[in-house]
């Protein structure tokens, strides 16, 4: 009997799930049928003496659910994927950003909407420029365009047009708050604002408002950004397709722009912002930043604190920029990131970036398995991307990511932990509420989140710390990884280890939708990735390049 200990705990858990009606009692088919969903099978006797067991777990179940739990309550866990021998970098403050005194202001409004961060805040620290009409130009372009994009969910023009009335002030009278100073941006709208919805693309929250700024968002307020509004999450998290509908790639308005950082990736795109913030938990910075030509960071997990977000996943969530350029990039992640209290999975960080890196020392591996697959779309352009990397003196070695692991149970571990986030949503049926209920829309997710056992959600994270100390391992030998962005399962191990990654445009497939290459990296060693990229970009203009459809 000894070997059908854990059997027992599993069956248990199943079956507080399986049945859902107040005070029925236990049958011995129930648990029966409830074992038949992991293809177990014990005898009579032995189901009989669980019964009274299972009884009790049962009302220790339906008692819990009579106590309601805000949004902002994390487990009494918290998820570590540091190995033992990993030093966190003492915390900075962030850079002094050069800024050029050489920018000449643009005839055009289009023009002025696509300019850098450093380029603008060339212009309104020499006076061409005031935050108060960039923003104009800003919400004039999102008037003009979002009605087909619908990258925005809610824009927030009063408070923007009053932080940059507020911004101009201050610049007038010599208070300089940095680079980011009087910059539009918008947020996906996972992200709490006060007075304004945080609709989390669902229909069930949207008139929700929470009276909680996020961190992210007030370090930026800090900074003197100017919010233009929040933008376009997929439904909880998933997808581009929300209760207004879906949100358009400004590349191709026939495709969605993938997510579920579908606004943030076709409002920077579009020009709608001068850069965006997204998050993600297993593909959702890196999907629509490829889908739409931008270049998104997805930093290392805990490196961005994630309070006043909504939670997915407590242990795969991580909020990152979405930028036109790597540069833009490192800019706001060095505002963005850092410790924070309300947290408990934030760290401390370290972030210099060097403008003229020596990236030929960098010891750069790249997955050749990957690169060389037949079936991987737009391999020409990774291939070439190679070269182009190499051309800039740079030394790639072949490797291979580990590949012995039960990679198809990974999924149990974001669907378990936002099973707990939303659990109110299905128990009081709000699920049913969802745009999207097919097989693949998060409704469905949600609901069989109910089924996945206890003891299955903490074997697969046993899993994951041996996969997270084999890629420690690996990026001991290595600054950057180099892969097709969507090449085998770098991904999911990637975002299952909370490593960093970088996607940049890098050209154009056969129907003119932009491509991507991703880079990978160490723990907060974020700088090294976006220097590599900052080179690459300065050499070759696929990050220049403006999409037109959006315009029709």
């Amino acid at each position: 009997m000894k070997k059908y200990g854990w059997l027992l705990l599993l069956a248990g858990f199943a079956l507080g799930f399986v049945i859902a009606e107040a005070g029925k009692k236990i049958k011995r088919s129930d648990v029966r049928s409830a074992l038949s969903l992991f293809e177990l099978d014990f005898e009579k006797g032995e189901i009989d003496t669980m019964i009274s067991y299972l009884e009790r777990n049962k009302e220790g179940y339906e008692s819990m659910r009579k106590y309601s739990l805000d949004f902002a309550v994390e487990p009494a866990f918290t998820f570590d994927p540091f190995p033992n021998d990993f030093k966190f970098p003492a915390e900075n403050q962030p850079s002094v950003w050069p800024i050029p005194d050489d920018i000449v202001l643009p005839e055009s409004d289009e023009e002025i909407a696509f300019l850098s961060i450093p380029e603008l805040a060339s212009l309104l620290r020499s006076g061409q420029l005031t935050s108060h009409r960039l923003t104009t130009i800003f919400l004039e372009r999102i008037r003009q365009y979002d009605a087909t994009l619908k990258a925005f969910i809610t824009v927030t023009e009063k408070l923007a047009l009053d932080q940059a009335k507020k911004a101009d002030e201050e610049m007038s009278n010599g208070i300089y708050r940095g680079i980011l100073h009087g910059i539009p941006y918008g947020v996906k709208d996972l992200a709490s604002v006060p007075d304004y919805p945080t609709t989390w693309g669902a229909a069930p929250y949207k008139e929700q408002i929470i009276d909680h700024k996020a961190s992210v968002v007030l370090k930026l307020e800090d900074a003197g950004a100017v919010l233009l509004g929040k933008l376009v999450s997929g439904s909880l998290a998933r997808g581009d397709v929300w209760f207004g509908g879906q949100t358009k790639n400004p590349w191709d308005l026939t495709q969605g722009a993938t997510g579920s950082s579908a606004g943030s990736g076709s409002a920077t795109a579009a020009g709608l912002v001068a850069f965006s913030i997204g998050t993600e938990t297993l593909g959702s910075i890196i999907s629509p930043s490829t889908r739409t030509g931008s270049t998104g960071l997805r930093p290392t997990f805990g490196a961005v604190s994630k309070s006043g977000f909504m939670v997915l996943s407590w242990s795969m969530d991580k909020v990152g920029p979405i930028c036109r350029s790597a540069e833009d990039c490192a800019i706001v992640y060095d505002f963005i990131r850092g410790k924070d209290q309300n947290d408990r999975s934030s760290k401390t960080t370290s972030f210099e970036f060097n403008y003229k890196p020596d990236i030929q020392n960098l010891r750069i591996g790249y997955l050749e398995d990957q690169f060389n697959a037949d079936s991987l779309l737009n391999n020409s352009n990774n291939k070439r991307s190679l070269e182009e990397l190499k051309a800039l003196g740079l030394t790639l070695e072949e490797i291979q990511l580990p590949n012995n692991y039960p990679f198809e149970v990974f999924d149990i571990i974001l669907r378990a932990e936002s099973g707990a986030f939303f659990d109110e949503l299905i128990i009081n049926n709000g699920h049913r509420k969802m745009v999207e209920q097919d097989k693949g829309s998060r409704a469905n997710s949600l609901r069989q989140s109910r089924l996945i056992p206890a003891v299955e959600y903490i074997q697969a994270n046993r899993h994951r710390r041996l996969l997270i100390e084999e890629i420690h391992q690996l990026f001991k030998d290595y600054d950057v990884i180099i892969s097709p962005t969507f090449g085998g399962k770098q991904m999911l191990i990637t975002n299952l280890t909370g490593h960093p990654a970088l996607s940049l445009p890098n050209g154009f497939d056969k129907e003119g939708h932009p491509t991507s290459l991703t880079f990978l990296g160490n723990y907060f060693e974020e700088a090294k990735l976006l220097q590599l990229a900052k080179v690459y970009q300065d050499n070759y203009d696929y990050s220049l390049q403006r999409p037109e459809a959006y315009k029709q």
